[in-house]
């Protein structure tokens, strides 16, 4: 044990309980501070930041379940166990619901009690110390800005060294929020032409008029507006990469020009009939199935396979849970320093809930819930209350005994009506984003870091859908009056 050692506070009304635990508690490793009542304990942690709490079940003033329930609100990361010569299934169940780890019965074993000390005292140890190992560990992980350990991102590292040196043209394909673009940033960096321009231009953002010209350029005079020879994406990139994100949105119309660009090698600016050679890689991104596009008439199918000569597939974050924490110590770190903010990392119930999330929005959404978590921390550990906060639509998971048996975890939220106050805190996060983005639901799903069909998800079950509709309707009928 190295360090500042961890606080034990002893909750019990029998002063010999108190000195056999505070004596193998100090032997172990622990400073130790005792309470002969339940009241006392709760104004001591009001005060006092304790690493474990180990409190009776029945005492005179205010039983330990009450201890346990100010314990979760007032720090959750603290860890409990509960000690009473009166067990039952009823009160173990309760007792684990409000977070305690563990259950030791009276007459207490020594033997038990001393081996779970021991662990206690090092998992606060390897936590303390987990933010620095597993952010070390991500930056010898990291490749090009992404972050993998698990055989999934290897392979995908292994499959981008061997084709940046020879790839013209190339089609990543993952859901949203995957990293699409750090890999085609990645395939640049990595080839011939890292030392030339990486030109990226988002398909959903571009107003449908002007694909052409901001692909292809235009001359003096091509359209209304056009009062000057502007040169395109195309020539800017030209001897470099340029990135197309999401590729399946591009216009049918846009789609043949594109094509002819990709054989030919050449553009013709808006109002000119005169070609223009240029010599760039294509990088192609879509968070759509493209094949289904093409069978539905959609998207082209000679473009798809002109794309398509080299198919990077990105795996959902679900997929690779294994790189979770290696991502959160990455995104904990970075965002601490820039915000100037000593962290340590994850609560063991933080960390939980981190492995079992949906991920709907994938390493975006986890970056932005561990930001939002960040700064709402104001102690040295996110907890379970910052994550909720950040990523509401998410139930805590089952807790875990010392014994590894899972119960069903109950939330202090949800018997206080907390649970409306985090839905009222998602809806108002959600509506920001709406309204930055002029009701636009993909980019307000950027903005969010979830897929559209995870945005339609919540706006469904937050009863939001004909809300943001009545309002766009409210505000055109203003508009018009």
């Amino acid at each position: 044990m190295t360090g500042q050692r961890p606080l034990l506070v002893v909750v019990d009304d029998e002063q010999g309980i108190l000195d056999v635990v505070g004596r193998f508690a100090r032997r172990a490793g622990f400073d130790v501070l005792t309470c002969s009542g339940g009241r006392e304990a709760i104004e001591l942690l009001g005060m006092k930041r304790a690493d474990l709490v180990m409190v009776d079940l029945r005492m005179p003033d205010v039983g330990g379940l009450d201890v346990l329930r100010a314990i979760r609100e007032t720090d959750p990361r603290c860890q409990a166990v509960l000690m009473t010569g009166y067990a039952s299934v009823e009160t173990a169940v309760e007792a684990i619901k409000l977070g305690a780890m563990d259950y030791l019965s009276k007459p207490i074993d020594f033997g038990r009690l001393e081996q779970m000390l021991a662990g206690v005292r090092d998992e606060i140890e390897r936590r303390r110390n987990l933010l620095t190992i597993e952010s070390d560990v991500a930056r010898r992980l990291e490749f090009c800005g992404m972050i993998g350990r698990g055989p999934a991102m290897q392979e995908l590292f292994g499959m981008i060294r061997r084709l940046a040196p020879h790839v013209r043209t190339a089609l990543i394909t993952g859901e949203t929020g995957t990293g699409k673009e750090l890999v085609a940033r990645a395939l640049h960096k990595t080839g011939p032409r890292r030392e030339r321009r990486f030109v990226t231009v988002n398909c959903s953002a571009v107003v449908e008029t002007l694909f052409e010209s901001e692909l292809f350029g235009h001359v003096r005079g091509a359209f209304t507006g056009a009062t000057d020879h502007k040169p395109g994406l195309f020539e800017l990139a030209d001897g470099g990469t340029l990135f197309l994100d999401e590729i399946g949105e591009l216009p049918l119309s846009v789609q043949a020009k594109l094509l002819r660009v990709l054989e030919l090698g050449e553009v013709h600016r808006v109002g000119s009939l005169d070609p223009r050679r240029v010599n760039v890689h294509v990088i192609a991104a879509t968070n759509r199935d493209l094949r289904a596009e093409v069978a539905a008439g959609r998207f082209r199918s000679d473009l798809y396979y002109r794309l398509n000569v080299v198919e990077v597939k990105l795996p959902p974050l679900r997929d690779r849970r294994e790189d979770i924490p290696y991502l959160t110590a990455s995104f904990v770190r970075g965002t601490s320093e820039r915000l100037q903010k000593p962290l340590l990392g994850l609560s063991p119930g933080a960390e939980r809930l981190l492995a079992s999330a949906p991920w709907e929005g994938n390493v975006r959404e986890l970056r932005n819930v561990i930001e939002r978590a960040c700064i709402l921390a104001d102690g040295e550990f996110i907890t379970e209350r910052e994550l909720s906060i950040s990523m509401p639509a998410l139930e805590a998971p089952a807790a875990m005994t010392a014994a590894g048996r899972t119960t069903p975890r109950g939330t202090a939220p949800d018997q206080d009506g907390g649970g409306d106050l985090l839905a009222t805190v998602e809806r108002e996060h959600i509506q920001r984003a709406l309204l930055r983005a002029n009701g636009n639901k993909k980019a307000a799903a950027r903005m969010l870091g979830l897929s559209r069909r995870a945005l339609y998800r919540r706006l469904e079950r937050l009863d939001l859908a004909d809300t943001i509709m009545r309002r766009r309707d409210t505000d055109a009928t203003e508009v018009n009056a």
